[in-house]
């Protein structure tokens, strides 16, 4: 028979002090390891066996009657389970209103090499997204989910600002970030790969002449995107192959990266059929 878990009621205990430091980087880093929160974040990890060091939970939160069943699916996995205080849970909590579920798992790396087998000349054109130097969080989180809506083969991040374990990175992809191939690499890398591949490198900048809509989509495919503040860099405007533009009617001169993230990725997806 299966013991309890574990019940943690103080705010001292070294487990909590140790979720509360992962909110961080470098213990993030050290550790190899980032926090899952939330029912579905959780289970999508599950769902791609995502091994789960540890699973949180505080029933005085719960929203359902689900997360008993998540609990002990995420036990069956393999993951050290324990019970939280309701105080105890929402010092580790980091959303403004938590539903009592809180996992440790581990840090991933994929290297482009990985993603090899996409660009191997099978029946389907290779569809990534580039993106440059991203600053926040919540927007790299909402142009992963983007990503995975518009069936993107990976999202490669150059030259990363905020780190792809960011808590918020997790909540505002939804656990997306557990369904999309992800790599992390340098600018230079990534453009003399998708050259050697032979991937077409569509780059969005407000100062192109072409209209994105206006510009062939289809076959072997990379959108590339830069930072909120700065745009693309100038490394990336003079290797790309094509610079396109989204039109601006109104006084303002850029979007948000996400939502011109998901313009130009849906406009792919309608040339090349969904």
């Amino acid at each position: 028979m299966d013991l309890p878990p574990e019940k943690i009621s103080s705010l001292q205990n070294p487990r909590v002090k140790q979720l509360v430091k992962l909110r961080d980087r470098r213990p993030r880093d050290e550790a190899g390891v980032f926090l899952v929160e939330g029912y579905r974040e959780i289970r999508r990890a599950l769902e791609k066996n995502v091994k789960l060091a540890e699973m949180y939970f505080s029933p005085e939160w719960f929203l359902g009657e689900n997360e008993p069943a998540l609990i002990e699916q995420a036990r069956a996995a393999g993951a050290q389970v324990f019970e939280l205080s309701k105080e105890a849970f929402a010092k580790v909590a980091y959303r403004e209103r938590p539903d009592g579920l809180l996992a440790v798992a581990p840090q991933w790396r994929r290297a482009l090499g990985d993603l090899d087998a996409m660009v191997a000349g099978g029946a389907k054109a290779p569809f990534f997204l580039v993106v440059e130097a991203i600053e926040k969080p919540g927007n790299l989180g909402t142009i992963l989910r983007s990503a995975d809506a518009a069936g993107c083969d990976a999202v490669i991040v150059c030259d990363p600002v905020t780190d792809i374990f960011n808590p918020n990175v997790v909540r505002a992809s939804t656990g997306v970030l557990f369904s999309v191939p992800l790599v992390v690499e340098e600018s230079t890398r990534v453009q003399a790969w998708l050259k050697a591949k032979g991937v077409r490198m569509v780059a969005t900048t407000p100062a192109a002449e072409k209209i994105y809509s206006d510009v062939d989509l289809r076959g072997s495919l990379a959108i590339v995107m830069g930072s909120e503040q700065y745009g693309l860099s100038k490394f990336w405007l003079e290797n790309c192959d094509v610079p396109v533009r989204i039109p601006m009617a109104g006084q303002a001169d850029s979007l948000n990266v996400a939502m011109a993230t998901i313009i130009t990725l849906f406009e792919a997806v309608r040339q090349r059929g969904f």
